[in-house]
């Protein structure tokens, strides 16, 4: 009896060291041990089988650039750099908690993120309170581009303002004059909406509705089948998150408003294994502009960085790397937004090496998170507006007057064709701001 228990924890054994380690989950390694943190802020869709791409792969790339940075041995006041994370619901009261905790937690010396639009509204000004600037990699409203209203911001994501001009160029190449809008009903919707509608009026492009999709009850205000059938115009811009988008677009197949009389142009990508293959058909032809980075449309990237950050990534969670060719282009605008951070801090305090003080940061702790106060935060803010290296998304160049990436905007024009069992956005066009569209 004994001789068989043996050979079968020895047949055990054998089998499990043939497993593919690939499949085993790994754990990143804790960053408790650092004086001062990054704190970046990820919209957890990870109940979202639709759309957790963007949340699983910006977390990766956040926790890869802070763990680079501890392999260069970029040190401040003598200790790696660690980082925190708090995970956002879309609730911004919840993402203002997260930040708050965080911060009387922990020395926090710079936000990476929000995602939404509609956190960022509210983050940034709270951040600028506590003195900590705030690098959104996925928050385009174009009102975030006020640098007198958020000082403290910067984003390493092109502004919805951006992608207004780009649209009126595609426009213009394919002699559309009219179009209808819908859009979701926040920061990030209503802000793309006004600005796409106002460069629209500026070149003579009519905008024959504006459609308000309630993302609280999930619904058009009104009925989007009479909106678009008694609408002269055929083309649609849809300006939603993923899972509106889909949920928007569903609506719109069943009314039989996709196809051959309706062309859409979606902003946010989705994925086409939830809708009915029925449906496949009409969805062809269906078009997506959305940022993307410099390795796209063949401009200077830093791949010696891209490399290493990718490196971490399979060391510590090999089971969600997707392949250097399928990493989210957000994870990569949120990988050079920590590096921007990190980069800043090594500058700054470099720049005060002789100083008196034997530190180069200091904070004014309280038990109140409001009353906190990173002392530095003027002199890191100015040492990030003069900000300028090549990052893993392209050129990374910010200003002191405004709070956009100055450059290393890009877009691309995808549209729908079929794949063997399934559908695929393929690229067509390529946009390098403030140039013109041309064949991918």
């Amino acid at each position: 009896m004994l001789i068989f228990l043996n050979f079968r924890f020895l047949l055990l054994y054998i089998i499990l060291a043939q497993l593919n380690i690939d499949n085993v989950i790994s754990i990143w390694p804790s960053s408790n041990m650092s004086d001062i943190y990054l704190l970046g802020l990820f919209h957890d869709t990870s109940n979202v089988s639709n759309n957790s791409q963007l949340f699983i792969h910006s977390r990766a790339m956040f926790k890869s650039a802070v763990l680079l940075s501890n392999e260069y041995n970029i040190t401040i006041n003598g200790k790696l750099i660690g980082w925190k994370e708090g995970l956002t619901s879309g609730d911004v009261i919840g993402a203002l908690r997260d930040t708050c905790l965080a911060v009387l937690q922990s020395n926090i010396v710079g936000i990476v993120g929000p995602e939404l639009s509609r956190e960022t509204v509210l983050i940034s000004p709270f951040c600028n309170k506590l003195g900590l600037p705030v690098i959104s990699y996925a928050a385009t409203d174009p009102d975030l581009s006020d640098v007198t209203t958020y000082p403290n911001l910067y984003r390493t994501v092109p502004s919805d303002n951006t992608a207004a001009s780009a649209l009126v160029k595609l426009f213009n190449r394919f002699n559309w004059t009219s179009c209808l809008i819908i859009y979701q009903n926040d920061a990030f919707g209503s802000g793309a909406a006004k600005a796409i509608n106002d460069v629209f009026n500026i070149s003579n492009i009519r905008v024959a509705q504006m459609i308000i999709y309630d993302i609280a009850k999930q619904s058009i205000r009104g009925d989007m089948k009479s909106y678009l059938v008694n609408s002269p115009s055929r083309i649609v811009i849809l300006w939603a998150e993923s899972i509106y988008t889909s949920l928007i677009l569903q609506d719109a197949l069943d009314s039989n408003l996709v196809g051959p009389y309706f062309t859409w142009i979606l902003n946010s990508k989705i994925s086409f294994k939830y809708f009915d293959k029925k449906y496949y058909q009409d969805l062809i032809g269906v078009l997506l502009i959305e940022p993307v980075v410099g390795s796209v449309v063949y401009a200077p990237y830093n791949i010696e960085l891209l490399n290493a950050a990718q490196n971490i990534w399979q060391k510590y969670e090999n089971e969600t790397y997707p392949g250097s060719t399928n990493i989210d282009y957000y994870a990569l605008f949120a990988f050079d937004a920590t590096w921007a951070l990190i980069k800043s801090l090594e500058e700054l305090c470099s720049s005060k090496i002789n100083n008196s003080s034997s530190s180069c940061l200091s904070f004014n702790s309280s038990s109140f998170c409001f009353d906190s106060r990173f002392n530095q935060y003027d002199s890191l803010l100015s040492t990030l507006a003069r900000t300028n290296f090549l990052g893993v998304s392209g050129s990374v160049e910010f200003s002191k007057n405004v709070t956009d990436r100055i450059n290393g905007s890009y877009y691309s024009l995808k549209n729908v064709q079929p794949s063997v069992n399934s559908l695929n956005f393929v690229s067509v066009l390529e946009y390098f701001d403030p140039g013109n569209w041309r064949v991918s």
